[in-house]
């Protein structure tokens, strides 16, 4: 196994420590921030930081392999699902925004399957799609330090948390949705061909 692929496995361990996290029952805090969710925080970075760090390597080494074009996906959506779910336990966000997410999750891998299938070209990311990631790796990391949940900028009652933080999680959460749901449009629109053949 080549270094690109160890550190996709690496990024696909780190998400079940990260879920464990709030189970240990650490305290303490800072800047009003639990520990907890700082070192879930430093963890997501983490393996955020290794989703470009195996690309990069995979392409600038000629080390793309079969397994990493379907492993390294794969565990983007593990990752960015379980943050979700677990920001959604913490009622930091509404379910209805993973919703979206996991449901356009399924539809680009049905149809990356049938492309793959029928002998075509794995549909390229649109600037949608790049839009999607960087607003979601961005709100995500961002909420897990919010002391408040989604929108709570708007109703005027944020309990002793900062508006600013608040107001810019809730603003890449919804740009990231808007991002997601056009990004998975233009993947319907390029798999119409593969879609329609017999």
């Amino acid at each position: 196994m080549n270094l690109p692929n160890k550190l996709t496995v690496f990024r696909i361990i780190l998400v079940p420590i990260m879920v464990i996290i709030p189970f240990l029952g650490i305290t303490g805090n800072s800047l009003g921030i639990p520990i907890e969710w700082i070192i879930i925080d430093v963890i997501f970075i983490l393996a955020s930081l290794t989703d470009k760090l195996d690309g990069f390597l995979a392409r600038k080494n000629n080390q793309v392999t079969a397994f990493g074009k379907f492993l390294d996906p794969l565990a983007d959506k593990i990752l960015v699902l379980a943050a979700m779910m677990m920001l959604v336990e913490e009622q930091k966000l509404p379910a209805w925004i993973p919703i979206i997410v996991l449901a356009r999750e399924f539809m680009v891998s049905g149809y990356r399957l049938i492309a793959v299938e029928q002998g075509g070209e794995v549909i390229a990311a649109s600037k949608w799609g790049k839009l999607k990631t960087v607003t979601q790796m961005i709100a995500i990391i961002l909420a897990f330090l919010d002391l408040n949940s989604f929108g709570d900028c708007f109703t005027g009652i944020l309990q002793g948390g900062d508006l600013i933080l608040n107001l810019i999680v809730t603003i890449m959460m919804i740009i990231q949705v808007i991002a997601t749901i056009f990004s998975g449009i233009d993947y319907m629109k390029g798999a119409k061909k593969y879609i329609r053949s017999k």
